[in-house]
């Protein structure tokens, strides 16, 4: 388990004896929080389809189901203090499952919540790409969504349904970046390749362009969104200490895998025809790949870089893993479990 740092300002005691239902868990995200509550005394319910993953061996309570099973639902959310929704549908070939999943299954939550007995405090991810060509360079939570990718848009879709929410609910939504850590398998791909020796990269490298924040940085902002007041009602971007560029992302790799690696130029313009030839290739082999059509319009169109600024100043928010840190963290786990 990789604990908190020490500086959240989320105190076990805050925790301890609490209830809380979390959606989500058994991903990659949803399952270093469930760890965090459970360190921190929380006694927690997760939401399990099938496959508890990392949830198997925990003290947790198992609700059966989907995000499509109210009753399944009711029993999730009767009686917690809050509810953590970090389940969400990040790849599919078509829309209607991003709608299905992303969007209804939210709503499903929400009603579920709004005719529980109690008034917990209701936490929902969303994410940096429903922002999409809304905004360019750093942008912050005034930008308009105007998403390019599907994922984008069931996102953008979801958190227009939540407003509708926001005076019912104790409600906070939190907008990660691309995010990365121990059991994450899209980032990774990158890491297998700089492992390899090749780095490629698409465009400038040298220069800031990308928000990364390490899971235990969200972490801590996801639990500050869940207990501080002034988080009610709004939006918040959280993610790392700084804006990155690929090159240091390169180097830091590099010097935690111990090896020198060739950097790869890939020129924008082919990035389109590369998601598509890996599109077709997961279909050959019964998957759809982390970089295909829809995420190779979001390299080239949507905003990659977030402030911090509004989560800084109303929550104290102060994500403190490095960059070297988290990879040098995030490659010694790949290796410890044999994916590297």
């Amino acid at each position: 388990m990789f604990g908190m740092s020490s500086s959240s300002t989320s105190s076990p005691s805050e925790w301890t004896g609490k209830t809380v239902f979390v959606t989500g868990g058994t991903g990659f995200v949803g399952s270093h929080l469930v760890d965090e509550l459970l360190a921190q005394g929380a006694m927690v319910r997760c939401l399990v389809r099938t496959d508890p993953k990392w949830l198997q061996g925990l003290p947790i309570e198992t609700c059966r189901g989907t995000l499509h099973d109210r009753p399944v639902l009711e029993q999730g959310v009767a009686g917690v203090d809050a509810v953590f929704h970090m389940a969400a549908r990040t790849r599919a070939p078509e829309r209607s499952a991003f709608i299905r999943d992303n969007v209804e299954g939210t709503d499903n939550l929400m009603k579920a919540v709004a005719e529980s007995d109690g008034s917990p405090r209701v936490v929902v991810a969303s994410s940096l790409a429903a922002v999409g060509r809304g905004g360019r360079g750093i942008v912050d939570e005034s930008v308009a969504l105007e998403p390019v990718s599907d994922y984008g848009y069931s996102k953008a879709v979801m958190e227009e349904r939540l407003n509708t929410w926001m005076n019912e609910l104790h409600l906070t939504i939190v907008r990660p970046p691309a995010v990365y850590g121990p059991r994450e398998t899209d980032i990774y791909t990158f890491f297998q390749s700089v492992a390899r020796g090749i780095c490629p990269i698409v465009g400038k490298g040298a220069i800031p362009s990308l928000s990364l924040v390490h899971v235990r940085d969200l972490i801590e902002g996801t639990l500050l969104a869940a207990t501080h007041p002034d988080a009610v009602g709004k939006t918040y971007f959280l993610g790392g200490p700084d804006q990155v560029a690929w090159h240091a992302v390169r180097d830091a790799a590099s010097k935690a895998l111990g090896r020198r690696v060739l950097t790869l130029p890939v020129p924008r313009f082919i990035v389109p025809t590369v998601g598509a030839v890996s599109e077709l290739a997961g279909k050959l082999f019964g998957s759809y790949p982390p970089l295909n059509r829809e995420k190779a319009r979001e390299i080239l169109e949507a905003a990659l870089m977030c402030s911090n600024e509004r989560a800084h100043t109303e929550l104290g928010y102060a994500p403190g893993v490095d960059l070297d840190t988290g990879i040098r963290e995030t490659i010694s786990w790949y290796r410890g479990e044999g994916w590297l």
